[in-house]
């Protein structure tokens, strides 16, 4: 089954939106930000979706995105 990362620096919002996709039945796996999920996107090529705030430290959402570009 394809996994999805949560990566958001805020631990409710990123806890609440991965229970909710659990919940689902889906795999997911979590990150605290840009830097954070982009090394774990880089560990596991199973990773097939992102769901990622936009505002957080070290790395952004937008640099993560131009990063796995």
């Amino acid at each position: 089954m394809a996994k999805i990362l949560v990566v958001d620096d805020s631990s409710t919002v990123r806890d609440e939106v991965a229970n909710f996709l659990k919940g689902s039945g889906l795999d997911v796996a979590t990150a605290i930000d840009g830097k954070d999920g982009l090394a774990k996107m880089k560990a596991d090529p199973g990773i097939k979706l992102i769901v990622s705030d936009v505002n957080m430290p070290n790395m952004d959402g937008l640099q993560l995105l131009q990063s796995i570009r």
